[in-house]
């Protein structure tokens, strides 16, 4: 008895129409010291008022009350918003209003997670709302806490439902998914996606085939063709089964944040498409992390569980607070990859000098491989670069920016007198600039 009184004492809440009620019952005990006309007034009121509360308490504790459940995904989506469903149905026989807190994790700093509604006698609702993570890694869910009111709305009861729930934080497969959907359909022209004209012919055969009408006649086999008696061509595919490794830099220079994500976590993502994307074209992909010294390393494949098995090792990777190793990148390369491949190496240089240091190793790894270097604008630099000066102070510090700005331009004139290819983009375009340059590169035959 002890302890369901204790029960029912933890999930009553006073609200504030009782509060309401007892303050104009005051008030009339008040009055009544200089009103004797008043009388038994504030009596019978403040008997009213506990009536109404034992009627309260009996029409909140009779039933069994609500239903709820949260439908939680297996795994969210780093730097997207996540769907979330909660449902909640009544069994009172009487309309009622609830509020809903939902014990979101921490690593997201909201406070306002709070859902209001009404409910009739036996309805059903479905609350979605969505969640925008910007880290990876386990974020915990706990309890959702659910308060009841009846039409007298004078207490609540909280009910407590679910127990704590952790979800993983994954590398952007929303992102991932969305690209395939659009290449599925044809619509990859909508995000940014170009449509490059292939030079030439590829140098791998296919089969000999009959000649049909919009054929090439620069591919007739005439050795076949003679052979057979009718027109003959030779018929040519992609080349398939290169190699095309993904390098992310794990320094501190890629700690730098953008719109709640690190520069990181967009490498991470871009990464992931990218190899998506090389596997659906036959190639083989393959991932190498980097900072003081090398992280993980996935040979290249193009195995099914390939892209699960990259997706498992980005989902750990964290930034670190040394610079990164070149030469021990460079000889990890040496070691690992054994033919000619595309390597797309992440990483960020925000001076002359940064760059400078790590170019000799560079440069050896461009004589047997082709190295593509994507690093980021700095897009605040940039934008303070294009505000006009309103003063002395404004004029050097858009000189400054200025600076800046162009010796990133510089940077991409250093690597091309190198031939090493490179990107320069703002993160949020990050992935479209890399694929669109993959896509490229393959057009061209260059690998």
């Amino acid at each position: 008895m002890k302890d369901l009184y204790i029960k029912y004492y933890k999930d009553l809440f006073l609200g504030k129409r009782l509060f309401a009620g007892l303050g104009l019952c005051v008030s009339l005990f008040l009055f009544a010291f200089f009103l004797p006309w008043l009388g038994d007034l504030p009596y019978i009121g403040f008997g009213v008022l506990v009536l109404l509360v034992f009627i309260d308490l009996g029409l909140l504790f009779r039933t069994r009350g609500v239903f709820l459940r949260r439908d939680l995904p297996e795994r969210l989506s780093n730097g997207d918003d996540n769907e979330l469903r909660i449902d909640v149905e009544s069994f009172f026989p009487f309309p009622i209003r609830i509020g809903i807190i939902d014990e979101i994790p921490f690593q997201f700093q909201k406070r306002d997670i709070w859902f209001k509604s009404t409910l009739k006698a036996g309805e059903h609702k479905t609350i979605l709302y969505t969640l925008r993570p910007v880290k990876r890694g386990e974020y915990v869910f706990g309890q959702i806490r659910l308060y009841v009111q009846s039409p007298l709305g004078l207490i609540s009861r909280r009910f407590n439902f679910g127990d704590a729930h952790t979800v993983p934080v994954y590398p952007s497969f929303l992102q991932l998914r969305k690209y395939e959907l659009m290449a599925i359909s044809n619509r990859l022209t909508e995000i940014g996606i170009k449509k490059v004209r292939r030079i030439g012919h590829s140098m791998e055969f296919d089969q000999v085939k009959n000649y049909v009408q919009g054929d090439d006649y620069r591919t007739v086999n005439w050795k076949a063709t003679a052979r057979k008696g009718e027109l003959m061509v030779n018929s040519y595919v992609d080349e398939k089964a290169q190699h095309i490794y993904c390098i992310i830099d794990k320094s501190r220079a890629m700690k730098m944040p953008f719109d709640g994500l690190s520069l990181m976590d967009y490498a991470i993502n871009a990464s992931l498409v990218l190899s998506n994307v090389a596997l659906l074209k036959d190639d083989k992909a393959g991932l190498i992390t980097l900072s003081e010294k090398i992280g993980s390393i996935v040979p290249a494949d193009r195995r099914p569980g390939q892209l699960g098995k990259i997706m498992e090792i980005l989902y750990k990777e964290k930034t670190q607070y040394l610079e990164s190793n070149i030469e021990a990148l460079h000889l990890a390369i040496r070691r690992v990859i054994k033919q000619r491949s595309l390597i797309v190496f992440f990483t960020n240089y925000e001076s002359m000098s940064a760059l400078h240091r790590q170019l000799p190793f560079l440069k050896h790894i461009a004589k047997f491989h082709l190295l593509l270097i994507v690093f980021f604008e700095n897009t605040e630099v940039k934008s303070i670069s294009e505000i006009p000066a309103k003063d002395v102070e404004g004029i050097y510090i858009k000189t400054i920016a200025e600076k800046f700005v162009y010796e990133k331009k510089l940077m991409v004139k250093e690597l091309a007198k190198h031939g090493i290819l490179s990107i320069l983009t703002p993160p949020e375009k990050l992935t479209i600039n890399v694929v669109n340059r993959y896509l490229a590169i393959k057009a061209q035959q260059k690998i």
